[in-house]
């Protein structure tokens, strides 16, 4: 393993996380779409109901040089709670020193504490570094599932149908 160090965030690193997922919507070329600010992450990570958790990677040097972002979900089939990582993010010049991986394990670890049955993300089918890396973890593809979304103008015609 690498001389990485991992640690939760804490509020004041919400700037740190900002960057870290800006930096992620640059190299998924969708810039564009991330709109958070730093006052929606604090809320959602440590406001009142927190609704996700942050990890992050430190180098030797202390310097963090990447982050996961994920929180609970729940299977029905299962009856027991999974972990959705939203996003994992490894600076250019930190890459392939394994940073991503011990992320990865120490989320898959939490997830084994928790009582987890599942461990899930998504990737963009054209990061064919990043599913390799998966693949080798012995993750597999849930090829018969498509993922669904609505937003913006469509997520409020629908909530506008919803009786009370």
């Amino acid at each position: 393993m690498p001389d990485i160090t991992l640690r939760p965030a804490t509020p004041a690193d919400v700037p740190l996380v900002l960057a870290f997922i800006r930096g992620l919507a640059d190299y998924e070329r969708l810039a564009r779409e991330a709109v958070a600010t730093e006052a929606d992450l604090h809320a959602a990570l440590f406001g009142e109901r927190p609704h996700a958790e942050v990890v992050l990677a430190e180098d030797g040097g202390g310097e963090a040089v990447g982050f996961a972002l994920f929180f609970h979900t729940f299977s029905t089939f299962t009856g027991r709670p999974g972990l959705w990582l939203e996003d994992l993010f490894v600076l250019p010049h930190a890459r392939g020193r394994g940073v991503g991986s011990a992320l990865l394990a120490h989320l898959a670890r939490l997830a084994v504490e928790r009582g987890c049955a599942r461990f899930e993300w998504s990737v963009l089918d054209w990061n064919a570094d990043a599913i390799a890396v998966y693949r080798a973890l012995g993750a597999v593809p849930m090829d018969d599932w498509t993922t669904q979304r609505l937003t913006g103008n469509a997520l409020h015609a629908l909530a506008a149908r919803a009786t009370r």
